[in-house]
């Protein structure tokens, strides 16, 4: 394996990118509030909450309206590449609570079928119904990415400044 010493040390600058660690950050905090939401909502504790598509509040809408925002906040929100980030994420909501969710419900009818037809059903055999999200899940999660990122790249930005102001790296 052949590693160019020159090219290693600008992974780092991978955690100067506050736009993208914030985006995942909210992602990452929409996808842990799904467990609280289950534990709350349907009284039960399911970890596996946590690596599930579909649910409260849709964490692909977080990531990608964090990320939008705080592409705006840094760009402008008159900048081309807002249009863009605003672009895609208007398509991932849309196809969340829309193809996703749909596919979604009919692959319960498909296993209601399945079951009613068979006397024993295989985990195996049955389709995957939480798929995608109710709009209201999507708001939520629309919602959720901007109030998470644009706070943490105003106040606090990115991994690598954080990092620096706490002295784990020097800048």
């Amino acid at each position: 394996m052949n590693i160019n010493p020159a090219s290693e040390p600008q992974f780092i600058y991978i955690l100067d990118n506050a736009v993208l660690a914030w985006g995942l950050a909210a992602c990452g905090i929409a996808q842990i509030s799904k467990l609280f939401f289950e534990l709350i909502f349907k009284k039960s504790w399911r970890p596996s909450v946590l690596f599930e598509t579909g649910g409260m509040p849709s964490s692909h809408s977080a990531l990608v309206t964090g990320t939008a925002a705080g592409i705006g906040l840094q760009l402008g929100f008159n900048d081309p590449i807002f249009a863009l980030a605003s672009t895609i994420a208007f398509i991932v909501m849309y196809d969340a609570s829309g193809i996703r969710r749909s596919a979604g419900l009919t692959a319960a009818k498909v296993n209601q079928i399945l079951k009613s037809n068979a006397n024993e059903l295989s985990p195996e055999a049955t389709l995957k119904e939480s798929l995608g999200h109710t709009k209201k899940e999507v708001l939520v999660g629309s919602l959720l990415g901007p109030t998470v990122a644009l706070p943490g790249i105003v106040f606090i930005g990115s991994p690598l400044h954080l990092l620096e102001m706490i002295g784990l790296v020097s800048g």
